[in-house]
């Protein structure tokens, strides 16, 4: 009769966990060696998704490689440059003379939070329709005012900006491949109309942007000559912007380059132009925006391609569209999740996440660029290695790599390009967007800024339409 073996148990264990984290916690807490693997069910266990994640990893895969790899190109080769500053309705396509264009997906007035209302109120006397902002409202409420989204125009516009005909507005031309996009003027802080605010002192900003700083800031342009607007972005990411919530020094680039142009102005307003652009931290966004927005154009004319090029939130609704695709996925606007507020503010006083600024995690600036940014990190736990994650987050679920914006921080690596709406929905990681927070109902304005992530479902409901698209 044979004796069975002795089996002899392991001293020690290498444990390597996959998915819940609570296991690899409760392991470290003990000391022992453990390896985690950052593992969930792919499109949080969705059946039509995975299916549609199946074809469109598997066999459609190469299609949509060689679709990506084309607008991946476009993103980085493309040089926006700043050409110019005009009038509104004189330049950006369809823009009527009767009407507002604003930030994110389309919405009706009715439907519009009070922010964004506020803001297209402001417009709308700015403009000279209406003597006050409640007249304003009734003109836009009875439909002789017609509401548009900046983003079916080539237009992007920062937080609640709306924007009509006589507002100046950048010119930002993508030679190579053949787009131009606008951009408003940065308004500044404090009561100003892009914050949600509609008090005299907000329009009264509007008119002094539209009359003086336009045409003193067109006039030093025209002397200067076109700028390479991510010439100067590519110098301020390692400077510690991200281009987004953090542009203080390619805000000083862009001044430093007008500036022999700037005190050469005959205007009458020149001091009080120089006054508000020496106070004017955010100088740059809208600018880098327009940029931005030209590249994003240029990408979407690339069928068959799985990447993001159009991400866009009203204050209500948050809108993706796909390179290739005209049609908009709209998921609700989420809060700013982390985030930092302004004493006796707090998220029950925000608004929801709104602006067109998200293009700019579109193109490796914001988010993807948030490891070499002290100010970002702030929103996200105070140490930089917290911004190095957000940053890592988004390398996750992009294409590319940017050869332009640099990390010094990550050993000089690019930051990550092109949201593949695949990985997104496949990791259950969503973009995240460094962004203001503004007061949901008072008309105070900015209460505090911070990162809010978007909502899954929009990029679902991209991923499925991708999938019939391509069947």
């Amino acid at each position: 009769m044979s004796v069975p073996p002795v089996v002899e148990l392991p001293n020690v264990v290498d444990v390597v966990n996959i998915g819940l984290p609570l296991f690899e916690t409760a392991l470290r807490a003990q000391e022992q060696a453990v390896i985690g693997v950052d593992w969930r069910i792919p499109a949080g266990g969705d059946s039509e998704a995975v299916a549609a994640l199946a074809r469109l990893l598997g066999p459609r895969a190469d299609r949509i490689e060689r679709a990506n790899a084309e607008v991946i190109r476009r993103l980085n080769e493309g040089v926006p440059m700043l050409v110019g500053i005009d009038r509104a309705g004189d330049v950006i396509p369809g823009f009527g003379e009767r009407d507002v264009l604003h930030c994110g997906p389309a919405i009706a007035w009715q439907d519009m939070p009070d922010p964004l209302q506020r803001s297209v109120r402001a417009a709308v006397v700015a403009e000279g329709w209406a003597e006050d902002v409640a007249a304003a409202g009734a003109l836009v409420e009875s439909g002789k005012v017609r509401l548009q989204p900046a983003n079916e125009h080539s237009t992007v516009v920062p937080m609640a900006t709306s924007i009509g005909p006589s507002a100046p507005v950048y010119v930002v031309q993508n030679e190579v491949g053949g787009t131009t996009a606008y951009s408003s003027i940065n308004q500044g802080s404090g009561a100003v109309q892009w914050f949600g605010v509609d008090n005299d002192q907000a329009i009264e900003r509007l008119r002094f942007v539209r009359d003086a700083v336009g045409p003193v800031l067109a006039e030093a342009l025209a002397s200067r000559g076109p700028v390479d607007v991510f010439a100067l972005a590519a110098q301020g990411v390692p400077m510690g912007d991200d281009v987004h919530m953090r542009v203080q020094a390619t805000t000083n680039l862009f001044l430093r380059d007008l500036l022999p142009y700037l005190v050469r102005s005959t205007h009458p307003a020149a001091p009080e132009v120089a006054t508000f652009l020496s106070g004017n931290h955010l100088m740059f966004l809208n600018v880098a925006m327009a940029a931005a927005k030209s590249l994003v154009e240029w990408a979407r004319d690339v069928p068959e391609s799985s990447i993001v090029t159009t991400m866009s939130r009203n204050g209500s609704t948050y809108g993706v569209r796909l390179a290739g695709g005209g049609d908009w996925f709209l998921a609700p606007s989420p809060p700013i999740q982390d985030a930092l507020y302004y004493p006796g503010y707090g998220p029950e006083t925000s608004a929801p996440d709104i602006g067109d600024s998200a293009v700019l995690e579109l193109v490796g600036l914001g988010g993807p660029a948030a490891a070499n940014s002290p100010a970002v990190a702030g929103f996200l736990g105070g140490r930089m290695s917290d911004a190095i994650a957000a940053t890592r987050s988004m390398q996750r679920i992009c294409a590319g790599e940017s050869p332009r914006f640099r990390l010094p921080i990550l050993d000089n690596i690019g930051t990550p390009v092109g949201v593949d709406v695949r990985k997104v929905v496949e990791l259950g990681i969503t973009p995240a967007v460094n962004t203001g927070v503004i007061h949901a109902s008072d008309g105070s304005g900015q209460v505090g800024a911070g990162v809010a992530w978007a909502p899954i479902a929009c990029f679902i409901d991209a991923l499925l339409d991708l999938d019939r698209r391509l069947a």
